[in-house]
């Protein structure tokens, strides 16, 4: 026997798809919200009709939570994204926009931090400072740092080691002028290699601090 489809859950692909197709005539800006505000959308209404509720309502519910959850790629973004690059340019340092918006600094640990320390290199802190001024300059954007090892020792040494170094980048950033508020630290040790441990290259590269700037919209 054939089950009624609800009228409500007829309204997920046409509500999908008119919010997609209206980004047509957006900035590039815009439809990476509107983007996000469709999924919230679908996401929204199809919780809502499977747990007996109105799949309109959830529509509109999960529309605000999909557009809330994006960053925006915003002129401040663009500018701060040149400024690092010139600065870092023949350092190492590379600077990327990433799929979701956000502005990432991989930073090696050659120019960041001496073995086992985490104090900030002097090779490090004129890419600090100029990192800091952008940050200064846009006063929406927050803050993630991420600290990394290789795989040499232990836990109990390289897991508070990567948060130490975390932490002083953001400590660096805040004494020019960057509110701590602003900053979010992690330390997650060897835990997410980017290359073989078992060779002194790729544990160079696992040893590294990631920086992550994003845009709420």
């Amino acid at each position: 026997m054939r089950k009624n489809t609800p009228s409500s859950l007829i309204l997920i692909p046409v509500l999908a798809v008119g919010l997609l197709s209206g980004c047509a005539d957006m900035s590039e800006n815009q439809r990476r919200t509107g983007a996000g505000a469709g999924i919230g959308a679908l996401a929204g209404a199809v919780l809502s009709s499977a747990t007996g509720g109105n799949a309109g309502t959830g529509a509109v519910v999960g529309a605000g939570i999909g557009a809330l959850g994006t960053y925006i790629w915003s002129r401040h973004m663009d500018e701060q994204k040149r400024a690092m690059e010139q600065a870092t340019q023949g350092t190492g340092v590379t600077v990327v926009q990433t799929a979701d918006n956000q502005l990432k600094l991989d930073i090696p640990s050659d120019i960041s931090f001496d073995t086992g320390s985490a104090v900030v290199k002097p090779n490090l802190r004129p890419i600090l400072d100029r990192f800091a001024e952008g940050l200064r300059n846009n006063p929406r954007a927050e803050v993630r740092i991420v600290g990394h090892t290789d795989s040499t020792g232990s836990d109990a040494v390289n897991n508070p080691l990567s948060q130490d170094r975390a932490a002083s980048t953001r400590d660096y950033l805040v004494a020019r002028g960057v509110p701590f508020d602003r900053f979010m630290v992690e330390g997650r040790g060897s835990h997410q290699p980017v290359a073989s441990n078992d060779t002194a290259d790729g544990r160079a590269r696992n040893r590294r601090v990631e920086i992550f700037v994003g845009e709420k919209g």
